[in-house]
């Protein structure tokens, strides 16, 4: 992993300010002129049901273009609208990703699925969609279940998330002439309808600090990465964050995806950065900012506590976890919550990034 240090010194911070002001600025200005949104379709990311989908086209072809610019390639979308009923739409599909894009690491590499919105039959579950990124099992379907699940987990803990659909995926190679088994894979909604459902716009800049974001839900975010190990983000270089403008609180606002790293995961293949010196992904350590006040963070521990009973159920109730995980799991979110209830511990892992020596002050860049 490539690493950056945080910006300390005055002018760097005026500088990111300044930024910002540039930024945000024009961006009210332009969308003070309209409130409308792209539209959005909820269709598919409402429903619970775990669809069965089937990607038919020259599989073998996909697989092997693994490059960083890799192509789009011409494939169809099968699945079941009922019993009886069978849809089929046509789009573009490409591998995507860093680390799981590369043959060494993954077995099957995450996609891209470009639709086009046009020709998409409004009867289609797929209708009004652009892109979606298709999250396919790296090494076993177990652990795509498992990141699936901490999407479903940041849904409860806020809006401003993205929403994620369970499918089983199968792959009908048309040019092999072979079909696969089903697997556990799961869809993620386009970063655009994201932000238009929470009536925002994608923000693109780097280099801009946490401190400039809006505070209630950084805060959130950054206690939701501690809650579940996972140290593999950072906001100065959008590495596994989309940030948003709001125009209604004029304010920035941090969205986490990719959570395979993630200690509640946990991949065969996942380590933290070497630059954080932890043990293990299991280790949890809070990377937010440093605080004054400590207090600022009662609001956000208050709410963590309110949802507990429902991120619990959200493990009791699905059925595809093995038991000695789900209890595991449990005990691992256990020890957050105990944390939490804790002034002594909370105070000593929450103001970490305090420390001048400690490792809460590094940045990564990303792979």
């Amino acid at each position: 992993m490539m690493i950056g240090f945080d910006i300390k010194n005055s002018f760097c911070r005026i500088f990111s300010i300044v930024l910002l002001c540039f930024y945000i600025f024009p961006f009210n200005f332009l969308l003070s002129q309209s409130s409308d949104y792209p539209e959005t379709r909820d269709e598919l990311f409402q429903g619970e049901e775990i669809l069965q989908i089937s990607l038919v086209g020259n599989i073998k072809e996909l697989m092997k273009d693994r490059r960083e610019d890799a192509s789009y390639h011409p494939m169809k979308i099968f699945y079941k609208e009922d019993s009886i009923t069978t849809i089929f739409e046509d789009v573009k599909v490409k591998v995507r990703g860093n680390f799981r894009r590369l043959r060494e690491n993954c077995k099957k590499p995450p996609l891209t699925l470009n639709f086009d919105k046009d020709s998409v039959s409004e009867a289609s579950i797929f209708h009004g969609q652009n892109k979606l990124k298709l999250v396919v099992p790296c090494v076993d379907e177990k652990h795509a279940i498992r990141e699936y699940l901490v999407y479903k987990m940041y849904n409860i803990i806020t809006e401003y998330s993205f929403r994620v659909r369970l499918i089983k995926l199968i792959y009908v190679d048309t040019h092999k002439k072979e079909t696969s088994d089903p697997q556990y894979a799961f869809l993620i909604e386009d970063e655009d309808q994201m932000a238009a459902r929470n009536e925002s716009i994608i923000y693109k800049i780097n280099r801009l600090h946490p401190k400039n974001l809006y505070k209630d839900e950084f805060h959130k975010m950054a206690v939701f990465a501690y809650m579940i190990g996972n140290t593999d983000w950072s906001v100065q270089y959008r590495h596994n964050i989309k940030l948003i403008y709001k125009k209604e609180f004029n304010e920035v606002i941090s969205v986490p995806y990719d959570f395979d790293l993630s200690g509640i995961v946990g991949s065969p293949y996942a380590k933290p950065a070497e630059a954080l010196r932890l043990r293990s992904v299991k280790h949890r350590r809070y990377r937010g900012y440093c605080l004054e006040n400590i207090k600022e963070l009662d609001p956000v521990f208050d709410h963590f506590k309110s949802k507990k009973r429902e991120l619990y159920q959200l493990y009791q109730d699905c059925t595809l976890l093995e038991e000695d995980y789900v209890k595991s799991t449990l005990k691992y979110l256990d020890k957050f919550y105990q944390t939490l209830e804790e002034e002594k511990k909370y105070k000593k892992d929450f103001l970490y990034p305090c420390d001048e020596y400690g490792t809460g002050n590094i940045v990564l860049k990303g792979m």
